[in-house]
């Protein structure tokens, strides 16, 4: 290999040909779906066909905390196609969460997946003031959630979860990062800056796995207790959790440049890497017993975004080692859970919500699954615009 020779780009050079075949396949499915679906948020399907979440009472169910991922989703192909189609839908689906500001209680930490995703995109992409507005709006709902005292964000509403903290919180700070640097505000960082060091302190082990749930001390920021979430057990390792841990470090890195940020995405990554040695699809929680065997489609998806995106960020010859993690994850969920039948709906089969769950909801399609595999696909060809 030539010195000049980029070792990123000779990798996905060399897998373009695999590359173009699935983003085509993608795209032949969300070009009907674009039409077919618009008007919904898609959570997962029923029989083969996209269907919003449905558990909240009436009205409520546009707070649920996936209802992002099909603008974005839309975004995705928007940008790699510039089909029309994609950003119609994408910008109508924006204004379907408009009513979630007005149902308050409900809403979380989650705005992050949320608005960061609909109206963030499409602000970054065309400027449009009200996109704008429903970003800020999101962010300031999310910052009002920190406690300076203990420095981090809390999760959920209730009396009993004024200290419980959980490590999807480390994707939803992103939209903290954007908002400071769009106001010139320096707030948002610090509170983004603050729960993440708060995060890597009580969440992510000297082994780079991660708890998913901690509560911690209202005061002091200490933990007081792990919580097993939706893993096999507090002390075990949900798969999804560790994908949010590896990409929202290296997120965090690339928007503050903060060296500590990236050696904690870096630990998480080794940590899922080494559990991926027998098989590339991650099971649900890497510390489960050997049966049932229930492997989370969404986790290795998230997980190969993350990895794409530490190659890009450390030397030369480190690169290779993330890039080739992620393509090998990318190759199996394609060979063995692409949903081949273009009739259906979904891009991946079986993504697991949780471990102790219905065997149904162990291996169900989940919007966030499409996106993610998706958004891989579309860093893999060389867009370079960070949705997050």
């Amino acid at each position: 290999m030539a010195d000049n020779e980029n070792i990123f780009e000779k990798i996905t050079e060399e897998n373009m040909p695999w590359t173009d075949m699935v983003l085509s396949k993608i795209d032949g499915k969300l070009k009907r779906l674009s039409v077919s679906a618009r008007g919904k948020l898609p959570y997962t399907t029923k029989n083969g066909v996209y269907s919003d979440f449905d558990g909240y009472p009436d009205g409520k169910n546009v707070c649920w905390w996936t209802n992002g991922f099909w603008p974005g989703l839309m975004w995705l192909m928007y940008v790699g196609t510039k089909d029309e189609r994609y950003r119609e839908t994408a910008e109508y689906s924006e204004e379907l969460l408009d009513k979630a500001f007005d149902v308050y209680d409900l809403l979380h930490h989650d705005v992050g997946f949320m608005w960061h995703l609909s109206a963030g995109v499409n602000y970054r992409l065309f400027g449009g003031h009200r996109s704008k507005v429903r970003a800020l709006h999101a962010a300031d709902i999310l910052a009002a959630r920190f406690n300076p005292s203990g420095k981090f964000i809390r999760a959920w509403n209730g009396k009993g979860n004024k200290g419980r903290v959980i490590i999807d919180s480390m994707m939803n700070i992103n939209l903290l990062y954007w908002a400071s640097s769009e106001t010139d505000d320096p707030r948002y960082e610090y509170i983004a800056r603050a729960h993440a060091d708060t995060v890597m302190k009580t969440h992510l082990r000297p082994d780079g796995s991660a708890h998913h749930i901690v509560d911690l001390d209202l005061e002091t920021g200490e933990p007081i207790e792990a919580v097993g979430g939706q893993g096999y057990e507090t002390g075990s390792s949900w798969s999804r959790g560790q994908s949010w841990a590896l990409y929202g470090y290296v997120l965090s890195y690339i928007h503050t440049g903060d060296r500590k940020y990236l050696d904690a995405a870096k630990r998480a990554a080794h940590y899922f890497i080494a559990n991926l040695a027998e098989y590339p699809v991650p099971l649900c929680d890497f510390r489960a017993p050997e049966t049932p065997v229930i492997y989370d489609t969404s986790a290795g998806a998230c997980a190969a975004c993350g990895l794409i995106e530490i190659a890009k960020n450390v030397p030369e010859y480190e690169k290779a080692l993330y890039l080739r993690a992620a393509l090998r994850i990318l190759k199996a969920l394609e060979k063995d859970f692409f949903d081949q039948n273009e009739n259906e709906d979904p891009i991946l089969k079986n993504g697991a919500v949780a471990y102790h769950v219905s065997e149904k909801e162990r291996a169900m399609p989940l919007i966030y699954g499409d996106y993610f595999f998706t958004e891989a696909i579309y860093k893999l060809k060389g867009n370079d615009m960070l949705f997050w």
